[in-house]
C-alpha cells in the first residue's frame, strides 16, 4: 500500500498536466480561427471607423457619480496645497520671527516680546504669546501652557489632514455606487433589448468601469498625501517644540513672580463676603 500511493499521485499529476496541455492546444487552435474570422472585412464593405473619446466624453459616460468625484478631486488638490504650506517648519516658525523674539528675550523685554507675538500670526508666535502670559505663575504653569498650546496647534492641523483620509475612503464608495447603478442599467438594457443591441449594453458597462476607475484614481493619491503630510506635521511639530523650548530655557522665574506680562483680563477676585467682613470690622 505504501508503494502504490506515490504511484497514484504521480498518475494524477500526469493526467492534470495532460488536461492543461490539451486545453492550451485547443485555445491555440481556436484563437487563430477567430482572428481570421474578424481580421479583414469582406470586399466592398466599409472599414470600421475608429472612435476617439475625449475627456468630456469619458466624463459623461461615467454618469452622475462623476460630479461628486470631481468635487472630491478639487478638495484633494486644495487640501494638499494648503496643508503643504501649513505643515512646513518655516511656515510654522518663520526664521525672522524667531530671531526677533530671541533678541527681545536676550534684552529681557518680555512685554515687548508679548506685543510682537500678538502682532504676528504664526504657530510659533501663538505658542510664545500664551506661554509669556503665564511667566508670573512659575515654571510649571509655563510648561503646562506650552504643552496645551502645542497640542492645540497639532490638533487643528491634524483635523484638516484627516479630511484627506475621508476623501480616500469616500471616493471608492462613490465609485462603487456608480458601479451598482451602472450594473442595474446594464441588466435593465439586457432584459429589454437582449444582446441584439450591444451599443446600449456597452454604454452601461462603460459607466460601471469609468465610475470605479475614477473613484480609485482619487482615493490612491488621497491616502498617499494623508500619510505624507501627517509625517511632515509631526516632524515640524518637533522642530517647533524645540524652538519654543529654547526661548524659555533658564527663564528667571524668581524675578518674574506675580508679573503680568500679557494683556489678558483676570476675572477672579477676593470673595465678596471677605470684603464685607473686612468692611464691617473696619466700621466697628
Amino acid at each position: 500500500m505504501q508503494l502504490r500511493q506515490p504511484a497514484k499521485l504521480t498518475q494524477t499529476i500526469v493526467r492534470a498536466a495532460a488536461c492543461v496541455l490539451l486545453l492550451a492546444g485547443n485555445l491555440a487552435i481556436v484563437a487563430p480561427i477567430h482572428a481570421q474570422e474578424g481580421a479583414a472585412p469582406a470586399a466592398g464593405a466599409e472599414a470600421p471607423t475608429k472612435v476617439e473619446h475625449t475627456l468630456m466624453d469619458r466624463f459623461h459616460e461615467g454618469g452622475w457619480v462623476m460630479y461628486p468625484i470631481t468635487a472630491c478631486s478639487v478638495a484633494l488638490i486644495w487640501l494638499t496645497v494648503d496643508l503643504w504650506m501649513r505643515t512646513g517648519l518655516k511656515k510654522m516658525a518663520p526664521p525672522a520671527q524667531v530671531a526677533q523674539l530671541q533678541d527681545l528675550f536676550r534684552a529681557g523685554d518680555y512685554v515687548g516680546a508679548y506685543q510682537f507675538a500678538k502682532a504676528n500670526n504664526s504657530s510659533f508666535c501663538d505658542v510664545s504669546r500664551v506661554a509669556l502670559s503665564f511667566v508670573g505663575d512659575g515654571e510649571e504653569a509655563v510648561d503646562n501652557a506650552l504643552f496645551t498650546e502645542l497640542n492645540k496647534v497639532n490638533s487643528t492641523i491634524t483635523t484638516r489632514i484627516n479630511y484627506l483620509s475621508v476623501i480616500g475612503v469616500c471616493t471608492p464608495m462613490i465609485g462603487l455606487t456608480g458601479t451598482v447603478t451602472g450594473m442595474m442599467s446594464a441588466f435593465a438594457t439586457l432584459g429589454t433589448s437582449g444582446v441584439g443591441d450591444p451599443s446600449k449594453l456597452s454604454g452601461a458597462i462603460g459607466e460601471v468601469l469609468i465610475a470605479t476607475a475614477s473613484g480609485l484614481f482619487i482615493a490612491v493619491p488621497a491616502f498617499m498625501f494623508f500619510y505624507f503630510l501627517r509625517n511632515r506635521l509631526q516632524s515640524s511639530m518637533t522642530g517647533l517644540q524645540d524652538v519654543v523650548g529654547a526661548l524659555f530655557r533658564k527663564m528667571p522665574y524668581s524675578h518674574l513672580k506675580d508679573a503680568h506680562v500679557g494683556e489678558e483680563e483676570f476675572y477672579a477676585a477676593i470673595p465678596n463676603w471677605v470684603n464685607g467682613g473686612e468692611a464691617a470690622a473696619a466700621a466697628a
